[in-house]
């Protein structure tokens, strides 16, 4: 061959190698730069790391603190690990480490605490003022300042609840007290009733479902439901005004014997008893009217609840175990007229009959009957008598002591905070509840003077609502098929609300069901 064909042929392979290696490295350039352009431009970037280590992460790594290691372990170490190849890092994984660090300027929200803190004053009362009343009361709870800050501000917090969550017929019934400030107690005391009708109102209609519409399926109920709840949505304010009645009744009654010497009604003679026409000359006539109507009912339900489940004889009641008849009249009266609704309720959720009968007598005797003194226990003596006395000496000194120490805890109680000015101690609801229970003295006084069964606000109600002509005769007022036919019908629901609730039935009026546990089959 040709040395000059040679030297050509050479020149050429040269030539190729040098413009695939120039093209190779544009090609090497482009994809960085559009990688890095790519890199630039995501608004989002999740780095990837690749299966090797690479130089930055070594460097990175021998920049962090290391834990001092002992010599002899590091010695050990060096024999036996390898050293591994480390491969050159790229621009590419440098910018996308860099760019995929956290943000260390970023600002931390603070917490709701810290931001209520903050507000003034009378937008946190606004914001305190627009919870339920639970969590109001259980604010007081979490701190001595947000105990004072609910305390300090009872006026505007009623108010609110008055103007949004209370019903207008139980406006109508307890009024604001004139010549006094509104506080809790006033707005817990319409809640505490409410909660009673509420809880019988319901317990009611799976009474009346059960005994009287013989819906004993769930199926059955379920189809019955939009019924059911008509019917307790129209008991509340009517268990609501009976609480009342029965709440003033025993109130005018103590006034009435404390003003005649203690001479009662029974003594005196009357066509109608003064003290239910005095209760009942607060009601409208609708209000009158409606619980006229609905007041037989009521008095079934608990007569009801008191008797045993079965209507058999004997032998089939003790062979259930039912061994106690009902109650006579005269204990009905004394639950109804002193205990008031609240206790009714109180009996009603006493589970089992056995149970609950030994429930009411145990209450009307606590409530009558005076509990026997127990004799104190005779002192034990030493053997044969021959034990040493404590001296009148040593006796005094003890009890001086003990009157010392009685006054070191006062004075440790006051020194804590318990001064009758503390808001902690002495605030509205230090009141107490409504209705609530009587001393012996008082209901030894009313129980002998208690009106019979069947005769409360019956014939009363019916001579008023003829007197006022609400009706033409007394055919004209609803009685038993007729009670029920309007505590479940379907018409005149809106314009019952407007009267009865001023716009319509808040939520916060219905009670817990969750709270109810429903009676089986007894």
């Amino acid at each position: 061959m040709d040395p000059l064909h040679i030297t050509e042929f050479g020149s050429e392979r040269y030539l190729e190698k040098v413009q695939q290696s120039q093209a190779q490295t544009q090609t090497n350039a482009a994809q960085g730069q559009q990688g890095v352009s790519t890199l630039l431009q995501s608004p989002f970037i999740l780095p990837i790391r690749e299966s090797g280590a690479t130089n930055s992460d070594v460097a990175a790594k021998s920049n962090e603190q290391k834990r001092p290691e002992k010599k002899g372990f590091s010695s050990w170490r060096s024999r036996f690990t390898k050293p591994t190849s480390v491969p050159p890092s790229s621009g590419h994984e440098q910018l996308e480490r860099r760019f995929s660090l956290p943000e260390s300027t970023a600002k931390q929200p603070l917490p709701f605490d810290h931001l209520f803190a903050a507000l003034p004053n009378e937008l946190q009362v606004e914001i305190i003022a627009s919870l339920p009343l639970s969590d109001v009361l259980n604010l007081r709870l979490a701190s001595k300042s947000l105990h004072a800050l609910v305390s300090l501000n009872e006026v505007p917090i009623t108010r609110y609840h008055l103007d949004h969550h209370v019903p207008a017929y139980a406006k109508r019934l307890y009024p604001v007290p004139q010549g006094r400030s509104l506080n809790f107690h006033y707005l817990c005391g319409i809640w505490h009733r409410l909660h009673v009708a509420a809880k019988l109102s319901h317990l009611m209609c799976q009474l009346i479902i059960r005994e009287q519409l013989l819906l004993n399926t769930e199926e059955k109920r379920k189809q019955y439901a939009p019924q059911t709840e008509r019917m307790r949505r129209r008991l509340i304010p009517i268990l609501f005004t009976v609480f009342h009645f029965f709440e003033t009744y025993r109130k005018l009654h103590l006034q009435y014997m404390a003003e005649h010497d203690g001479v009662g009604l029974s003594k005196t003679p009357y066509t109608v008893n003064p003290i239910e026409a005095e209760i009942m000359s607060m009601y409208d006539d609708r209000t009158l009217l409606r619980v006229h109507e609905a007041f037989p009912l009521v008095i079934w339900a608990f007569c009801r609840r008191l008797r045993p489940p079965s209507y058999v004889g004997r032998v089939e009641r003790s062979l259930r175990g039912y061994l106690k008849e009902r109650p006579p009249d005269e204990v009905h009266v004394a639950v109804l007229c002193l205990g008031g609704m609240r206790e009714v309720l109180r009996l009603w959720e006493v589970k089992g009959y056995n149970a609950r009968r030994a429930a009411v007598d145990a209450w009307y005797e606590s409530m009558l009957q005076e509990q026997p003194v127990e004799p104190e226990p005779k002192k034990r003596r030493g053997m044969l008598g021959l034990k040493r006395k404590k001296s009148s000496f040593n006796m005094g000194k003890t009890s001086g002591h003990a009157h010392e120490a009685h006054h070191g805890t006062n004075d440790m109680s006051v020194s804590r905070g318990k001064q009758p000015d503390s808001l902690v101690f002495h605030t509205s609801l230090a009141a107490g509840m409504p209705m609530a229970a009587l001393s012996k003295d008082e209901s030894r006084l009313l129980a002998p003077d208690l009106p019979v069964l069947q005769r409360i606000w019956l014939v009363t109600a019916e001579a008023m609502i003829l007197d006022r002509k609400i009706v033409e005769r007394p055919a004209h007022i609803h009685r038993n098929a007729q009670v029920f036919t309007d505590l479940i019908s379907e018409s005149g629901i809106d314009e019952e609300d407007q009267w009865l609730y001023g716009t319509t039935a808040p939520e916060s009026v219905r009670p817990n069901l969750d709270a109810i546990e429903e009676d089986p089959y007894e």
